[in-house]
């Protein structure tokens, strides 16, 4: 049997998979029942395209709350750790493009988490790897698909 992946996360994400894990099996998962009742009601069901949805919709339904369980089973909250100079999860980091000379801030946090386009990145990342555990002042050097890309790290609030 596999090992499960631990999925690491905040309280307040922990929190609000188990929300929405509670709105799917009580409110959800009513209404597609509602939808599959109603399509039944038009009759043949070979070739009924309402009845073909409402089936294809409960499926999917039914996967998502499957996906929640698992990651709710798995779930590893991250603690804020004293403080240090070393990133760590739930690090805020400010770091210049040594080639580019750009200047970004970003979070790194678990992978439940990641959002690039708000500056939460993935301590699973290549990038987010790159700057677990290290401090103000170093230069790392990322693999990326566009190559290698060099960073100096400005800046850390833990």
């Amino acid at each position: 049997m596999a090992i499960e992946a631990k999925f690491k996360m905040s309280q307040e994400r922990l929190n609000a998979i188990r929300e929405e894990l509670h709105y799917l099996e009580t409110v959800r998962e009513k209404e597609v029942s509602e939808l599959i009742k109603e399509a039944r009601s038009f009759g043949d069901l070979s070739e009924n395209s309402e009845y073909d949805e409402a089936k294809t919709e409960q499926g999917k339904l039914y996967s998502k709350i499957a996906e929640l369980k698992n990651i709710l089973e798995n779930a590893e909250v991250i603690e804020t750790r004293e403080v240090t100079n070393a990133i760590s999860l739930g690090s805020k980091v400010k770091v210049e493009c040594l080639d580019d000379g750009s200047i970004e801030e970003y979070q790194i946090v678990g992978s439940q988490e990641a959002n690039p386009m708000q500056g939460r990145i993935s301590d699973d990342s290549p990038f987010g790897r790159g700057l677990m555990g290290r401090s103000s002042g170093e230069t790392i050097t990322v693999v990326a698909p566009a190559g290698e890309m060099k960073f100096k790290i400005l800046e850390i609030e833990n």
